[in-house]
């Protein structure tokens, strides 16, 4: 299967012209074991644990602050 997918991109790209064979294997690729809304949870959980958190918060007031001070 993969083979026959390769074979096709193979094809199509090289019969349009627009890019060189070198890159063709890159867009060949399969990924597998996709689990999107897991790794968004580890992604926030990293970014709560670690305090980032905490320091988007803090910006977020300091800038609005900033803002009033800066606007008339």
């Amino acid at each position: 299967m993969n083979l026959l997918h390769y074979d096709f991109i193979e094809v199509y790209f090289n019969c349009l012209g627009n890019l060189p064979s070198d890159i063709t294997p890159l867009l060949a690729q399969t990924i597998e074991n996709v689990d999107v809304l897991g790794d968004m949870e580890a992604a926030w959980t990293n970014f709560v644990e670690s305090g980032q958190v905490w320091a988007l918060i803090i910006g977020v007031f300091i800038g609005y602050v900033f803002k009033g001070f800066t606007s008339y």
